[in-house]
């Protein structure tokens, strides 16, 4: 009897350890990188005051390297691309980042996203590359082109209308096949702006809507920062009256500061995981010289906050009726 109870005893204490061993497993499993941010470049033609990724450096990794991170993201499970910057048509005058949308898409079966001020883009791109491009996001946060240009919205050109170029790079995402997409920053210039009929009249696909977020080293002023957005930001209640007035278009997707947070898997110029969690960016070291795991361990990601958000969407045109345009 005495042997019988030893043996249950002992089965059940590694039964426990079982137990505990999948439990650990369960809670640390490391999150899918599904879809990543690529800030390809710090460089910008625009002077957005509320700027939270700012020319602080001129890095920007050589081609193949920018394809060498694309295929360990691939490798590590990533389905959606989004190419950003700065300006990501600043380089090569969009060459750069056409070449790495068409590696995304022909060599690794990606999703693929461009978010872009708008003011560079031409015809002879889209000839080029819209094939390889699903979503193209444009930044305007005002219809009002003074607003624009109070917040920095601009060039620095009296004649520049940012309206103007989300008007005409709407027209060539029709005319060439890509999902259209506004991106908008609320902030104190434009909370209080009504929106709903530029937008009705654009029909993007989905309409962005963040909230003006400060970011140490990047917006908040004084020596190390570029930007100072101090005097931009809104309340959360502010943010929510805009968003009220609002929510009842199909296209709009609002997000506020905690989710811009830590839910967003954000790569910078030398592909390092930007941590944003405690209101600054950590960098990780770079997925080129550690591999995407042991990067993203010191990514700060939400993965339930990314799934919460809506992060996960029709990411392709084909899963996107655009004859309704």
């Amino acid at each position: 009897m005495i042997l019988i109870k030893v043996t249950i005893q002992f089965f059940q204490h590694i039964w426990s350890l079982i137990i505990q061993y999948f439990h650990q497993q369960s809670h640390t499993k490391q999150p899918i990188p599904l879809s990543v941010n690529y800030h390809l470049t710090r460089a910008c033609n625009y002077r957005c005051k509320f700027c939270f990724h700012t020319s602080l450096t001129n890095d920007r990794l050589p081609l193949d390297e920018a394809k060498r991170g694309i295929r360990l993201l691939q490798q590590a499970g990533t389905k959606k691309i989004n190419f950003s910057g700065g300006e990501p048509f600043l380089i090569e005058q969009g060459r750069y980042v056409g070449e790495l949308t068409r590696f995304a898409k022909e060599e690794c079966q990606m999703a693929t996203s461009i978010v872009s001020n708008g003011s560079l883009i031409s015809e002879n791109w889209f000839i080029k590359y819209s094939k390889y491009l699903d979503i193209l996001a444009i930044s305007c946060d005002s219809f009002d082109d003074e607003c624009n240009r109070q917040a920095g919205r601009t060039n620095g050109y009296e004649t520049h209308s940012q309206i103007g170029h989300v008007r005409r790079v709407r027209h060539l995402c029709e005319q060439y096949n890509v999902i259209f997409k506004i991106n908008s920053v609320i902030h104190k210039y434009n909370y209080e702006e009504e929106m709903i009929d530029a937008i009705e009249e654009l029909e993007p696909v989905r309409w962005k809507v963040f909230q003006c977020l400060l970011i140490e080293g990047e917006n908040m002023g004084g020596d190390n920062n570029l930007r100072d957005a101090r005097q931009l930001v809104i309340s959360d209640q502010q943010f929510q009256e805009f968003c009220q007035r609002h929510k009842h278009l199909k296209c709009f997707v609002p997000e506020s500061n905690l989710a811009m947070r830590n839910s967003y898997l954000i790569l910078d110029e030398n592909m390092r995981f930007l941590d944003c969690t405690k209101g600054r960016k950590d960098p990780s070291p770079s997925i080129l010289d550690v591999g995407v795991e042991a990067a993203l361990d010191r990514s700060g990601f939400d993965e339930a906050m990314f799934f919460q958000r809506g992060g996960e969407y029709k990411w392709t045109k084909e899963a996107v009726d655009l004859n309704d345009w």
